[in-house]
């Protein structure tokens, strides 16, 4: 089990509702993984940042691609760098501890302190994936059978993983980890995300942006819908530009800052319904 922590309740830029923040706490006291499902833009990625700084922690980024194994998390044990020494007659060819290097798992085993662990989407790897770290996720170790040395975690880690929920993932994997599912956010909560970045926004605009951007998600049929970084990003690219933000529904200028796609651009802008 996790060693007691402070609660956790956000922070003044990571806007979190009761639910998530339960959650995150219980998670934390039972010592479970906790996995976070959502669409894209959603705060999966942010909810790990946050939490580490919240609870004044070092967080740890496992970021998982297609072509990660579960080994890679543990440990590499580097025996091309071991031949080529020993071919060198470098000293110390015969202490293998000095050619394993530790994964992101096991540098979260290996901390002096407790670190929160992000294994940010889990779902871009192989399906047997989560099935492989259950034994370490579940007993906070893992063997190297290259020095008969087995790493029991100092401090065990808040586990966060994160899932785009590309592929479904093991039922013995679900069963070992809290869940929650991040709704994308509403009208009233992105205001409050919005305040939370820019707190001098002019009211104007703040109202403007939000009609266009929920228009957007909402009215199109988008291969990627505007997530809450675009809509950053194009309030911040808004504000530097200095036009008028009369009407940004209808207008929709700076579209690259908000829609990422060129078919989603040609979409809203040749709607046969138009702009209203």
């Amino acid at each position: 089990m996790n060693e007691r922590t402070d609660i956790f309740r956000g922070t003044e830029d990571y806007i979190i509702d009761d639910d998530l923040m339960l959650t995150v706490n219980i998670a934390m006291e039972m010592g479970k993984p906790l996995l976070v499902k959502g669409e894209p833009g959603t705060g999966k990625t942010a909810l790990a940042e946050s939490v580490a700084a919240a609870l004044g922690k070092q967080l740890i980024v496992w970021s998982i691609k297609s072509t990660t194994r579960a080994q890679d998390g543990l440990y590499q044990y580097d025996v091309v760098r071991r031949l080529y020494d020993s071919q060198l007659g470098n000293e110390g060819v015969d202490d293998i501890r000095r050619y394993i290097k530790p994964g992101k798992l096991g540098e979260a085993f290996m901390a002096e302190d407790q670190c929160v662990l992000l294994i940010d989407e889990i779902d871009k790897a192989d399906l047997e994936f989560p099935n492989d770290l259950l034994w370490e996720l579940d007993r906070m170790e893992f063997y190297i059978p290259e020095t008969d040395e087995t790493v029991i975690a100092k401090h065990p880690p808040i586990v966060i993983i994160t899932s785009n929920a590309e592929k479904e993932l093991p039922d013995a994997f679900l069963r070992r980890c809290a869940f929650h599912y991040i709704e994308f956010p509403n009208e009233a909560q992105m205001r409050e995300i919005v305040l939370a970045h820019y707190p001098d926004i002019e009211e104007k605009l703040l109202e403007q942006a939000l009609d266009a951007f929920f228009y957007v998600r909402e009215y199109f049929e988008l291969k990627k819908k505007p997530s809450t970084s675009e809509l950053l990003d194009w309030i911040r690219a808004l504000k530097l530009s200095g036009m008028p933000v009369d009407d940004l529904r209808q207008k929709l200028p700076l579209t690259g800052f908000l829609l990422k796609k060129d078919e989603d651009r040609e979409t809203v802008k040749g709607s046969t319904g138009g702009l209203r």
